[in-house]
């Protein structure tokens, strides 16, 4: 077992170059402002007609609690959150929960379909390849009817995308823009290498936004719920294994906030002037769900994200369930985690048994035994590719989006998520993650004991990269 260990190490060198070029000397920061309470800090929400009285938004707030279990969410991180993110929770909205490629397609497919005046799309990963070719016609379609089509892709996720690809979207009329381009003789501004955009985001007309942890790749082909996989790994269509992952498709006011953060991260990009369109029609009442916006980006003094997730870990009193593709937390997130489950909070994770990425897979299992020995419960998915990227906290406070809980997402990446209020939709993420339990095994702290050398060797040599996973 440690030979084989060992035969390892020599492939890993040109990673520890490269690691070493990008980070320089860089130290572990302390990523999170002050959390603590301060009462009397007000939560601003707004609907289809502007911002909501104090009156009115108590009254969205007290049916949202007379509706779920006991819980000072509400009341204990609604404030902190709103003073952390700055955007405003928004009433008025529909929410769908997409769960898998498939679903996620099908229905982007038919927002662009429909569009009418122009398509943002903002993702990380857009392969050259039959997912990749479809939206590509798709968009250079709707651009030839008079929709205008703004494209931003990240250099490094796109980085085995042909030029070819994007040429032909940029003859069409199409605006592509490369995000912090990797030749730094095609950069805009400061090249910064190590700061990448993860986010996935379709806006449709202004009116309707799909986000979450889908990329734009034939690996999502494949569903993840088959009951094959209790027996054996799930397949998509080309035989490569399933990948589980999981987006929203918004409609109503929220619409607006993540618009402006697609605008804001063009313009910070300096691309080149979006063509003039009603990028923010008037917001209609699409449903009657509560959502805030929240966008992060490295070039922020801390994740805004993270910051609100940690808050709101804080703040539970019943259950915090996440789910997760890349687990590398760092001493605040685990403080924050064991801090839950020793107050009685239960706290269970389903974590990845498979994995695209072999460092962030074993950086995390090294926290295995600490994590346990606290109370907390961890589960591995089996069968799949674990990429989802959600939360739910005391059923009530929901979160799906691209941030993963690693360094990398923390400090170094653009990442976008929503936070869905309440237990009509808390009851459909809990029931997601109920489904994704009964595909898991449970690791325990006795069985996690008796793992060999070779696997403790892996997680010691994966710890030492954690920063810059």
């Amino acid at each position: 077992m440690i030979s084989s260990f060992l035969n390892f190490l020599p492939a890993c060198r040109w990673l520890a170059i490269s690691l070493l070029l990008l980070a320089g000397c860089s130290s572990l920061p302390k990523i999170v402002p002050d959390l603590a309470r301060h009462p009397g800090l007000p939560v601003q929400m707004e609907g289809a007609r502007g911002a909501l009285s104090v009156a009115q938004t108590k009254a969205i707030l007290g049916r949202l609690e007379s509706h779920s279990v006991e819980t000072g969410i509400f009341e204990r991180h609604l404030a902190v959150e709103e003073s952390i993110v700055g955007s405003p929770l928004t009433t008025g909205n529909d929410v769908r929960l997409l769960q898998d490629g498939p679903a996620t397609y099908q229905a982007m497919f038919a927002a662009i379909d429909a569009a009418v005046d122009h398509i943002n799309l903002e993702t990380y990963i857009l392969d050259d390849d039959e997912i990749g070719q479809r939206f590509a016609q798709a968009l250079i379609a709707k651009q030839q009817q008079g929709v205008q089509v703004n494209l931003m892709h990240d250099s490094v996720g796109t980085i085995d995308t042909p030029t070819d690809f994007f040429q032909q979207l940029t003859d069409s009329g199409i605006q592509v823009l490369e995000f912090n381009p990797i030749n730094p003789l095609e950069t805009r501004k400061e090249w910064t290498l190590n700061q990448r955009d993860h986010r996935k985001l379709l806006i449709v007309d202004g009116s309707t936004a799909f986000l979450g942890g889908i990329n734009i790749s034939s690996v999502y082909s494949g569903g993840s719920f088959s009951k094959r996989l209790r027996l054996k790994p799930d397949r998509g269509p080309d035989g490569r294994l399933a990948w589980r992952d999981t987006d929203l498709q918004l409609q109503g006011p929220v619409v607006a906030e993540f618009q402006k953060l697609f605008i804001s991260a063009w313009e910070n990009q300096k691309g080149a002037p979006l063509a003039e369109k009603n990028y923010f029609p008037p917001p209609k009442i699409a449903g009657d769900q509560v959502v805030r916006a929240i966008g992060s980006s490295s070039e922020e003094p801390f994740s805004l994200i993270y910051a609100t997730l940690l808050s709101a870990i804080g703040s539970a009193e019943t259950s915090v369930h996440i789910t997760n593709a890349y687990f590398v937390p760092d001493p605040q997130l685990l403080a924050a985690l064991e801090a839950a489950a020793r107050r009685g909070v239960g706290v269970t994770l389903i974590l990845p048994s498979r994995t695209d990425s072999w460092l962030v897979f074993h950086a995390g299992r090294g926290y295995y035994a600490r994590l346990l020995r606290a109370g907390v419960k961890i589960f591995e998915r089996r069968g799949v590719i674990l990429h989802s990227k959600t939360a739910l906290i005391d059923g009530v406070w929901a979160t799906v989006g691209s941030t993963n809980l690693d360094w990398r997402s923390f400090l170094h990446n653009h990442e976008l998520n929503a936070v869905v209020l309440g237990s009509a939709f808390g009851k459909q993420v809990q029931a997601m993650f109920a489904k994704d339990l009964a595909m898991s095994d449970e690791i325990t702290l006795e069985q996690w004991r008796k793992r060999g050398l070779n696997p403790r060797l892996k997680e010691w040599f994966a710890r030492v990269w954690e920063y810059w996973l």
